[in-house]
């Protein structure tokens, strides 16, 4: 019982950790990246959609990105989304077949914005690994009936184990994406 408690601690965690380096992978770096584009959602026919069901992205050179659209008229929608987007500063034209997005140079300002944003987002991420901990945890106490005290607190010596791991792995992400835009 308290394996099975572990493993599934274990599998919602590592995802926890996935959906940090996902969100990371979000913020810009000197590069024009599809990745960040990944959170756009462009109001098509009255629905947000995410922009990688409307369109094909394209990265022809480090700073730039092309957008094709599979339906024509979402192209006006799509240039909007992606102005509307907060910390892109991204400015996209429109010729009429293709949405070209170039990505401006980030100052040494913007990059330190950036870095306090990644920080936040990395504090969220072990805030939610924490609550998982503390949901297992929960669930470790209500098996000390069955299994006794002592087996319940190597469950618990486990648990943060797992925790002290995850919340490492996260650190790691958050040096990684740091170094990478404090990179000129």
């Amino acid at each position: 019982m308290i394996a099975d408690v572990l493993a599934e601690t274990t599998t919602r965690m590592s995802r926890a950790v996935e959906a940090a380096k996902e969100d990371f992978a979000t913020v810009r770096t000197g590069r024009a990246n599809p990745q960040l584009f990944q959170k756009v959602m462009v109001d098509y026919y009255g629905s947000p959609t995410p922009l990688a069901q409307l369109a094909s992205l394209a990265n022809p050179e480090a700073r730039s990105l092309i957008i094709t659209p599979y339906d024509k008229s979402a192209l006006k929608a799509i240039e909007q989304a992606i102005r509307d987007m907060p910390n892109l500063g991204a400015n996209p034209t429109n010729d009429g077949n293709i949405v070209r997005v170039t990505m401006p140079e980030l100052t040494e300002e913007r990059r330190k914005e950036y870095v306090k944003l990644v920080r936040t987002k990395g504090e969220d991420a072990k805030v939610r690994v924490r609550g998982i901990r503390r949901k297992s945890k929960d669930e470790l106490d209500a098996l000390k009936d069955e299994v006794g005290e002592d087996e319940v607190s190597r469950g618990e010596k486990e648990l943060d184990a797992l925790t002290r791991q995850h919340v490492d792995l996260i650190d790691d992400a958050l040096k990684r994406k740091e170094t990478e835009l404090l990179e000129v």
